[in-house]
């Protein structure tokens, strides 16, 4: 069984080594390259490569925002390329298929290469590593993000953290509004929150948070709720569930 494998590292140096390493393996076949995570994203929806050698430090969308943004269930066997610290890397340890921590050997690549092979051609009673719990134990390390990846028609475009004004739960997404427009971002109001700094963000409703620094007003309303007026005229409400976070500002 051949395995199409990609390789995700924003440095082009690392990208031949691995290519290099990869010739003395006659049942892996490179299907692609990418050299940012943007490119990633899309490689992995577009491809569904069998194995995807994946760079954590990158500009803009590192290694964890294309696992996020592809999704922890709908992402490939992935060998993690990182120079991370040990601390970090129990995580690694626990919750990832395997990780080369560079600068690696040649042996120990293809030592990390002969285990997702193993993997490829699992039983389906073997234990998946769990992406989605590997994501909760590394946030720790890196615990607000700066920028989200959304689909925009074909294409995904990053989106500042600081330029959202407000979110709203909508079904299974939620939707991001950002002066003048929004998007859509398959993901929980809770599991969004806690990728966003409390300092800027707070949760107002069951089905919206806000930029603290869009609010323009608080108005008192009907049953104990208050209404919160943002900078672009928008009308929320603060249910009595949240309430008493904002307590000194009303």
């Amino acid at each position: 069984m051949n395995l199409r494998a990609l390789v995700v590292d924003d440095e082009m140096l690392a990208r031949q080594r691995i290519r290099h390493l990869l010739r003395r393996s006659t049942d892996i076949e490179l299907v692609g390259e990418c050299s940012n995570g943007l490119e990633a994203v899309k490689a992995i929806e577009d491809q569904a490569p069998d194995l995807v050698f994946l760079d954590i430090q990158m500009p803009e969308l590192d290694g964890f925002g294309v696992v996020e943004a592809v999704g922890p269930d709908r992402m490939p066997p992935t060998l993690f390329i990182t120079a991370y610290d040990q601390h970090a890397l129990k995580a690694f340890e626990v919750h990832a298929l395997d990780y080369l921590l560079k600068p690696f050997s040649p042996e120990r690549f293809h030592q990390a290469l002969e285990r997702a092979r193993r993997w490829c051609l699992r039983t389906p009673s073997e234990k998946a590593p769990d992406m989605e719990a590997l994501l909760a134990s590394l946030r720790e390390e890196r615990p607000w993000v700066d920028r989200l990846l959304v689909r925009q028609g074909d294409r995904h475009v990053l989106v500042r953290t600081s330029a959202l004004q407000w979110i709203e739960a909508e079904d299974n997404y939620v939707r991001l509004h950002v002066e003048g427009t929004s998007h859509l971002l398959r993901q929980t109001m809770a599991s969004l929150l806690a990728r966003l700094d409390p300092a800027q963000f707070r949760r107002i409703h069951r089905s919206a948070i806000v930029n603290l620094d869009c609010i323009k007003e608080f108005q008192p309303w009907t049953g104990g709720d208050h209404l919160v007026i943002m900078r672009d005229g928008t009308k929320l409400t603060l249910s009595r569930t949240f309430r008493e976070q904002f307590g000194k500002w009303l």
